[in-house]
């Protein structure tokens, strides 16, 4: 889109709220924002005057605009907010990594289970999101320890006549599995684990003790003694929870730190009065936000994720356009939710607290991040130096194997740039090569990569230099490595070598890295490099090798998972996934299912007389 029609674009705004992308030359939606007056707000970027930087940069970069009109307000905000989440632009401010974030759910199935997941899903009940995956893991351990929970993934809707497993006679399970505890026990049970959850950890001591009371009571004193352990263990916990609140009330604290682009947010959580946990998130900041930006974003995209939303916030400054912001929490929550910034006492001390922790977790984290710069960069150094490269290596790329007996056989490629991993940059491929040849499957994924990439940059040449970016971000395989690893031996090495020659590219540099001794191949060079165990350069190709290794399994895993789970019913038209599982579940095997009636299939859900007439043709 040229001046001319973004000029018109911007002459024909609406005068209602709704939601606007702007894009760059390629076509990338670089910032999705929202506004109550599209027509005013999306004008704004482009006034002569007082405008930040930030926008000044923009509004350079802007090539076409696009927007959508919403009804109201709080509208406008979730549309942005999904936008964001979903076009990753440039120039918005997002919470860092966030998809990576977990969560504790507790199923809504018959006989719930605690289960660990990386979004909020529907059904059941969700909590988090939590930044530190060990104290999640931790969490979990301590909760299957305190309560008697099943773990097993037993489909237990219909008949419990299950062998109790080892957790059942070690008393940590109660076995719902084979009758043995009953729904109204085990929910009771589940309504205790949310508390916990939930940090009221107060609330379930009396019930606690009163059970351990009635137990002694009836003689079941092993019993007794576990409750006795799991009312201590609370106490404990207890103890350690600092006062914040005389009002025994529900409420968080946000504390915000910035320094330069590094952004830290520090959430409280305070639950009747009492500190029960805290969190800290980063931010991607993209220019020069103001506080109050940073701090709206913020809690626009955690509150969309959040499990529970209290009826107070407390700020250390406001955000912006609050009214709308509450009415969306408000909507989120079922129920009222004030945004406050106190101005003295004890909530204004609270966010004092916690803008003081931001600001030491920031520090730590520059500090460490400082640190870990500085060691990929003499890293690369020495692999330069030692390897003797024409260049700094900014772009490593490893390439890995994954199959077993030559079977579901992957190749992962991972890169690193200047030390760090890219993971949009990784790429995995299945294999044609047949049989347990690690040199063929090797030279297959180098031969289909690069010649891949000659292609792609032939296309790229042969266009005009104007269109040449917006190509080039399309495409997938054009860039070049300074240097590849092979994870093996020298065969493994010889192996990439005859290809790379075969392709004209044998310039590039290309080693191997042998896991026993860690000993690293270069081409004409008889005896291998060993590097220190504790050098930088060492670590950087361990780094991007065992991350290969990581992400090809995985691959090579969801394939064999696949393969494994495959039945005669997936030849079955008609017969998907859904009604798959549902036939499994209902008879437990496809025998179950071959062995099953006419009348007995049209029970599962989904299954008509002509389909299961087809079921029964086909494995009968």
């Amino acid at each position: 889109m040229g001046r001319e029609s973004l000029q018109e674009t911007l002459k024909n705004l609406p005068d209602k709220p709704g939601v606007y992308m702007m894009k760059d030359e390629a076509g990338r939606v670089i910032y999705v924002g929202k506004a109550s007056v599209l027509k005013n707000r999306v004008r704004s970027y482009f006034q002569k005057g007082a405008v930040s930087p930030k926008t000044r940069i923009l509004a350079g970069k802007i090539a076409d605009i696009e927007y959508i009109v919403t009804s109201n307000d709080v509208e406008a905000l979730i549309l942005e907010s999904n936008l964001i989440k979903e076009k990753s632009p440039r120039y918005n401010v997002r919470l860092k990594d966030d998809k990576h974030y977990p969560y504790l759910k507790v199923t809504d199935e018959r006989f719930p289970r605690v289960t660990v997941v990386r979004r909020r899903e529907k059904g059941g009940r969700t909590f988090g999101p939590y930044t530190d995956s060990a104290a999640v893991r931790t969490t979990m351990r301590f909760l299957r320890k305190l309560f008697p929970i099943r773990t097993c993934n037993l489909d237990l809707s219909g008949e419990l006549n299950y062998r109790p497993c080892l957790l059942y006679h070690i008393g940590r399970c109660g076995a719902p599995c084979a009758g043995l505890q009953t729904e109204e026990e085990y929910n009771k049970l589940i309504e205790e684990v949310c508390l916990f959850l939930e940090g009221r950890h107060e609330k379930l001591i009396p019930a606690l003790r009163d059970k351990m009371q009635a137990a002694a009571k009836n003689l079941e004193f092993e019993k007794a003694a576990r409750l006795r352990d799991q009312v201590r263990a609370l106490e404990r916990m207890v103890e350690k929870q600092k006062v914040l609140s005389v009002n025994k009330e529900d409420l968080d604290v946000i504390g915000l730190a910035v320094e330069g682009a590094a952004v830290c947010v520090q959430v409280y959580f305070v639950r009747d009065g009492k500190l029960v946990g805290r969190e800290h998130f980063f931010l991607d900041r993209t220019a020069d936000e103001e506080t109050g930006e940073l701090l709206t974003a913020f809690v626009e995209q955690y509150y969309a994720r959040a499990s529970f939303i209290p009826r107070l916030v407390l700020l250390p400054v406001p955000v912006d356009e609050q009214e709308v912001v509450e009415a969306w929490l408000a909507e989120q929550r079922g129920g009222r939710v004030e945004l406050r910034v106190p101005q003295r006492g004890e909530k204004r001390r609270m966010v004092e607290m916690a803008q003081e922790n931001a600001r030491l977790v920031l520090e730590e984290h520059l500090s460490r991040e400082t640190r870990r710069a500085e060691a990929n960069r003499i890293g690369l150094e020495q692999l330069q130096e030692v390897l003797d490269l024409p260049h700094l290596p900014e772009r490593i790329e490893a390439y890995d194997i994954s199959n077993f007996h030559g079977a579901e056989a992957v190749a992962a490629m991972v890169v690193l740039e200047d030390g760090v991993p890219a993971p949009d940059e990784y790429r995995r491929f299945k294999l044609r090569t047949q049989g347990p040849d690690d040199y063929a499957m090797m030279q297959e994924v180098l031969r289909r990569r690069f010649t891949r990439a000659l292609k792609e940059q032939e296309e790229l040449d042969a266009l005009p230099p104007e269109e040449q970016e917006k190509a080039m971000a399309e495409m997938r395989f054009v860039k070049m490595p300074d240097l590849i690893l092979i994870d093996g031996g020298k065969g493994q090495l010889n192996a990439a070598r005859d290809v790379l020659r075969e392709l004209g590219l044998e310039d590039i540099p290309t080693i191997s890295l042998a896991e026993r001794l860690e000993e690293v191949f270069v081409e004409g060079r008889p005896e291998p490099i060993l590097f220190g165990r504790d050098t930088p350069a060492l670590h950087i190709l361990q780094r991007v090798r065992d991350e290969a290794h990581r992400f090809g399994l995985s691959y090579h895993r969801k394939l064999r998972d696949k393969r494994t789970t495959r039945s005669a019913l997936d030849d079955i038209p008609g017969i998907g996934p859904k009604r798959k599982r549902a036939l499994l579940r209902k008879f437990g095997s496809v025998k179950g299912v071959a062995q099953a009636s006419l009348e007995e299939l049209q029970t599962v859900p989904g299954i008509s007389r002509e389909l299961a007439e087809r079921i029964r043709e086909q494995l009968g």
